[in-house]
């Protein structure tokens, strides 16, 4: 896809890895110059209510069913069902409410830890997703945009500065990206006609990208999040950016010259 938008213009010599530093730290607070974006208060608040009234009411419907699954021949578990059924009233009733507002409460921490937020300002952008941070310099940006799940920013030679993978309002955060002068890109990835499905052996990788590539397919089929994202940061020091296509297969592209993007655009 033609790079001629002017957000592309006038790349930086910054390297990769001073842009893009993830820290367990907390996000600046916000001010007059700066934009918080993230879950809204109806979201949190059906997040934290909702679950643990859901999983005390689920509960207790078992506990109340507990006695006729246990008569059942057929049915699994029946073991810790006759056990509920044996637990006398009003405690099987208050045990399983309480559990289920604490299983509630669990699943409210889980999925709070999968929203994207973000600090926004003239100088940087302060993104954090399970409790890590990664800062950005406005500077450094050259495209911001939705990568289906991903919030993902690039560097001016088309380098990942950051993919966030999580849940966040697309809308929302273009409003607070375009409000501080970053490029966000409506249509998506710029560079998305460039990735390729990743292929053992291909000849056109050098065999240190394969055995990484083949190491984080590994990793993800795993479900080792910390370790994908380490064989990410590997690969892009190699000049190689990869995501997951819809049937979770890898594809991958090469950073392209900053040099290069001056001259499609006719700097």
């Amino acid at each position: 896809m033609s790079s001629d938008n002017p957000a592309f213009k006038a790349p930086p010599k910054d390297s990769p890895e001073d842009l893009s530093k993830a820290q367990p730290s907390p996000s600046p607070s916000p001010s007059p110059d700066r934009t918080a974006v993230g879950p809204s208060t109806g979201e949190r608040v059906l997040l934290w209510a909702g679950f643990p009234v859901l999983g005390a009411v689920v509960l207790w419907l078992l506990s109340r069913a507990a006695g006729w699954v246990a008569s059942l021949p057929w049915a699994p578990l029946q073991g810790p069902f006759k056990l509920v059924a044996s637990v006398p009233e009003p405690q099987v009733s208050i045990g399983a409410v309480i559990l289920g507002v604490l299983l509630g409460l669990g699943i409210a921490f889980f999925a709070e830890s999968e929203y994207v937020t973000a600090v926004i300002d003239p100088e940087q952008a302060v993104l954090t997703v399970d409790r890590v941070s990664r800062t950005v310099p406005r500077a450094a940006t050259a495209a911001v945009f939705k990568d289906g799940k991903n919030l993902v920013l690039l560097g001016h030679d088309t380098t990942e500065l950051a993919r966030l993978r999580g849940d966040f309002d697309a809308e929302r955060f273009a409003a607070a990206f375009q409000r501080h002068g970053y490029p966000w890109q409506p249509d998506g990835d710029p560079y998305a006609a460039d990735f390729r499905r990743w292929v053992t052996a291909q000849p056109d990788l050098p065999e240190a990208a394969h055995a990484l590539l083949k190491a984080r397919g590994h990793a993800l089929k795993k479900g080792h999040k910390e370790d994908a994202e380490q064989l990410r940061t590997e690969l892009s020091a190699l000049g190689i950016v990869v995501r997951e296509g819809k049937d979770k297969a890898q594809q991958w592209r090469r950073v392209r010259a900053a040099s290069g993007d001056a001259e499609r655009t006719g700097a």
